[in-house]
């Protein structure tokens, strides 16, 4: 019988492009894509981040993950001639890796300045949270090159702004503004790029506040609803409802209601 061996590790040995940040005070963990000037995003790199992320998700220390950048841009997207040398199985593939932020149970937080386009707008689709800066242009560009978008960006849009302004960003490669990003409920607040490091720490300072059970029940219960009927939604919710009544955090946020207290919330 052989021994069991994986190479998660060797694979993460030396991540391609980007750092990860731990700040185990305030409960954040940041990935830094920092490949200057435009964090272009490898084929390798996709891999990393999902093992990344699965990592982070493991990490009790970690209660907010943050996606950024270094840089004028958060990223031109991936490496184009890296398609080429791939198989077609393996780049049908691709959203599995991209799609890490979205199974993450803890909330993501993509902080995009400048450009961000093609895998890079598809990663930002996979986390919660979206802000953006004045700078900030959006866009899926692969019709230019006779290719559509490969990692769940058209898919993903098409569920939060239709089919028609879906259609109007992917076949005419058409790029989005930071505050046409917020007028859609693509990003939650548009800002000054000067402003964005600031406005990502208050946003993860405030998710920190609420229970971090109750912030993975919602997250999962809301990912698993959009993509059922009304009926079916309900019921995922009320199920999660009736989970979390026997939890500690719920108990314990009751009582500190009824203290005019801080709670004290153990994620339990």
């Amino acid at each position: 019988m052989s021994k069991f061996e994986t190479t998660t590790q060797s694979v993460v040995e030396e991540l391609d492009g980007f750092s990860v940040e731990l700040d185990a005070a305030s409960g954040r963990a940041d990935i830094v894509l920092n490949r200057a000037p435009l964090n272009i995003i490898r084929m390798p790199q996709r891999e990393q981040f999902r093992i990344v992320f699965e990592e982070l998700d493991r990490n009790d220390d970690v209660r907010v993950v943050v996606v950024r950048a270094a840089g004028d841009h958060f990223s031109s997207g991936g490496e184009i001639p890296g398609f080429m040398e791939r198989s077609p199985e393996h780049v049908s593939e691709l959203a599995k890796n991209v799609a890490a932020p979205e199974r993450c149970r803890k909330p993501v937080v993509a902080a995009i300045q400048g450009y961000c386009f093609g895998v890079a707008f598809e990663l930002s689709l996979a986390c919660d949270f979206r802000l953006v800066t004045e700078s900030t242009e959006l866009g899926l560009p692969e019709q230019r090159i006779g290719m559509v978008p490969g990692s769940g960006g058209s898919i993903r849009l098409l569920h939060m702004i239709g089919i028609s302004r879906t259609k109007d960003v992917v076949m005419r490669s058409r790029r989005i503004s930071g505050r046409e990003a917020v007028d859609w409920g693509i990003a939650i607040d548009c800002v000054p790029d000067a402003e964005l490091e600031t406005r990502t720490a208050a946003l993860v300072k405030e998710l920190c506040v609420y229970s971090p059970l109750a912030q993975r029940t919602a997250k999962g219960a809301i990912n698993a609803a959009q993509h059922t009927t009304l009926a079916a939604g309900i019921e995922i919710e009320g199920n999660a409802y009736g989970r979390l009544r026997s939890s500690h955090d719920f108990k314990e946020g009751v009582e500190s209601f009824v203290d005019k207290r801080r709670p004290n919330y153990t994620g339990e």
